[in-house]
Parts: structure tokens; C-alpha cells; sequence
């Protein structure tokens, strides 16, 4: 869990919600009669609190009015949404890559579940692969958050990029040419940093029959 990050519910504002940010959230509020918040630790408290405040006990109307303060995806009538299933851990990230041809244009990203923010998006790289790319997003997300101190759990839809940075080894057959030689470095650099850091959260798969597209995808299938 992320140690000094909060979130904020607005119970009674302008738009009643849920924000990562203060500044967002003081914005519902300043000079609005009535007005009522909260900081809480977790997304996960958070949401529960809100819940249980605003009487929402349909997941998927819960669902689509949180949505409304944030920057997540709704999704369509009648498919799962994560963001209500007490299964998912809304103080995660997620990360995904993207690949246009095997081997193609590749690139990968992260998101906090909570609002659907983008918080690193790398790449496009010529000739690479999915495989490749999902790897490189775990190692990423999980280097980006030993700088900065504050651990999170991090979901991926990957088995192969998972079994990688579990291992600290790749497998692929991709054979490196001068388009992909920053792929390869990429790669080099990742498989050191697993060899000389220790990641005290989780990598935990994304069970997408369950909770949806992974809300890190990019949304090209």
C-alpha cells in the first residue's frame, strides 16, 4: 500500500466523487453551502465510504457515478466492472502493452485503478513484441515506484511477462536488429534491476473474465 497518498471523497459539492488530487477535490467544495469531505488512505476505503454514504448498493450504478470523477473508462451495460468487485485492490496499478504486428510497434503503459490516470506511458519501439513490452511495463511500474518510495500492488494481464520478471529471465525469440537495439537495451536493463532490487507489493494477475479489460489496455483489439 502507498504510504502518504490520499484520497478524498466529496460527500456534498459540486460533483460528489472521488479525487486523488486536493486541489480537485477543493474545488467541489470552496464556497459550496453545505459542502462535506473526507480524506482517506486508500482507494479502497474510499470507495467503501462513499458507498456506504451515498446508499449506492448497485455495483454498476456505483460503478458509473464514480466513474464520473475520475478518469477511468465506464464500461458498457452488462460487462464486469472491477471498480465495484471487492475482489480488486483499487490501490493498485495496472500495466498493459500494446503491439501493431509480432514482431510490430510496441509500446506499454500504467494506470491507478482508482482514477483510470495514466501515470507512464513509453514507447512506440519498432519491432518488438507483446510479450516484450508487458514485461517491460511490470519492471517499469515496479522501478518507478522504488524512486519514488510508495509501493503498490501492480496487475497484468500477461502470463509470459509475469513468468519473465518473476524469473528475472526472457525468452524470446526476437532477434535484434538496429530498428529494436533500444528494445534489447531496455530488456538488458530491466533483468539487472530484478537482479539487484527487491519489490516488497505484489504482481497479481488480472482475472479479465471476471473484472473486464484490464484498465490499462489500449483498447486496439
Amino acid at each position: 500500500m502507498a504510504t502518504g497518498k490520499k484520497y478524498y471523497v466529496v460527500f456534498n459539492g459540486r460533483n460528489p466523487g472521488i479525487y486523488d488530487d486536493w486541489n480537485d477535490a477543493k474545488e467541489q467544495i470552496d464556497n459550496f453551502e453545505g459542502a462535506r469531505y473526507k480524506g482517506y488512505a486508500s482507494a479502497a476505503e474510499a470507495a467503501e465510504a462513499f458507498r456506504t454514504a451515498s446508499g449506492k448498493t448497485d455495483s454498476g450504478d456505483l460503478g458509473r457515478f464514480l466513474a464520473s470523477a475520475s478518469s477511468r473508462s465506464i464500461p458498457k451495460p452488462g460487462q464486469p466492472d472491477y471498480f465495484t468487485n471487492p475482489e480488486v485492490d483499487l490501490d493498485a496499478w495496472a500495466v498493459d502493452a500494446s503491439c501493431l504486428g509480432n514482431p510490430g510497434r510496441m509500446e506499454y503503459q500504467g494506470v491507478e485503478l482508482m482514477t483510470g490516470r495514466i501515470i507512464f506511458r513509453i514507447g512506440p519501439f519498432d519491432d518488438a513484441t507483446n510479450n516484450i513490452g508487458e514485461f517491460l511495463a511490470i519492471v517499469h511500474a515496479m522501478a518507478l515506484m522504488t524512486r519514488e518510495g510508495k509501493f503498490h500492488n501492480i496487475y497484468s494481464d500477461s502470463v509470459s511477462g509475469m513468468a519473465w520478471a518473476r524469473n528475472r529471465k526472457i525468452k524470446t525469440q526476437l532477434k535484434q536488429t538496429p530498428r529494436n537495439a533500444i528494445v534489447f537495451e531496455l530488456m538488458a536493463r530491466a533483468v539487472a534491476w530484478l537482479n539487484t532490487h527487491q519489490f516488497p507489493a505484489k504482481v497479481l494477475k488480472w482475472q479479465t473474465d471476471r473484472w473486464g479489460e484490464i484498465p490499462a489496455d489500449f483498447g486496439r483489439k
